[in-house]
């Protein structure tokens, strides 16, 4: 499908292949078969678009490369951080062309798991900031979304937000995750292992596997149906580790 980026309010409309750059397709990561379909297929975003799937498929590295392609660092923050400690992103974004809507937002923020700790740090000592390292993981989380980083339009990135968050509290981002892909030009992209945090209404979602990358349904995912079974009958994985 194609399209007019002049008319299309979203920040990005699709993730293609950067024609100029040389991929060597035998190194990682594009030897991760959904990174080449990426870079073989391109990749549409909708309002809300959901990666799935098990450690080492690809979903971080995705998502981190089209955050930084869009101008955000790889550790996370906005368009306007360069926060880092430690160079650990993949080469990824190099090879990436994000199509836009021309008229759409510029503002992004990425949130990651794994280095939420160091960008509280950055935060606090760039300016007047919550101390965030008084609170839990968490309540930290939901601070950091309830400021004015996450107001308006643009681009917003999430790495499996649910590290830390309770049930209850998934359900919470749930509610928030909608009202964020609501907003006219707005989108959300997002990388989880949580089975609550996928089923949000009207997702794109997309399941990675060593396959590649394919849409599918919630009730059709890997982790679902794992999640069931265990939840079903959990003495029957149990027992199988204690032998």
């Amino acid at each position: 499908m194609r399209h007019d980026p002049v008319l299309d309010p979203r920040p990005v409309v699709a993730v293609r292949r950067a024609h100029h750059h040389e991929v060597p397709a035998d190194r990682w990561p594009y030897s991760i078969p959904a990174v080449a379909q990426l870079l073989r297929d391109g990749l549409e975003l909708g309002d809300l678009t959901v990666l799935v799937g098990e450690n080492g498929t690809g979903k971080s590295t995705i998502i981190e490369a089209i955050a930084m392609a869009y101008g955000l660092g790889a550790e996370g923050g906005s368009v306007n951080g360069r926060d880092t400690t430690w160079v650990s992103g993949s080469p990824l974004h190099e090879s990436l062309h994000l199509v836009r809507g021309a008229a759409a937002s510029r503002w992004g923020y990425f949130l990651r798991a794994e280095t939420m700790h160091g960008m509280f740090t950055y935060l606090q000592s760039s300016g007047p900031e919550r101390n965030f390292h008084a609170l839990s993981h968490g309540e930290a989380f939901w601070d950091i979304l309830g400021t004015s980083r996450f107001d308006g339009d643009g681009l917003f990135v999430l790495d499996e937000p649910e590290a830390g968050l309770s049930f209850e509290a998934q359900l919470r981002l749930v509610a928030l995750l909608l009202d964020l892909a609501r907003r006219p030009g707005t989108q959300v992209l997002m990388a989880t292992h949580s089975p609550i945090l996928a089923s949000v209404p009207g997702a794109d979602l997309y399941e990675l596997s060593g396959s590649g990358m394919a849409r599918a349904r919630w009730e059709e995912l890997t982790m679902v149906d794992q999640h069931r079974r265990f939840l079903e009958a959990p003495e029957r994985y149990l027992r199988h580790l204690m032998e």
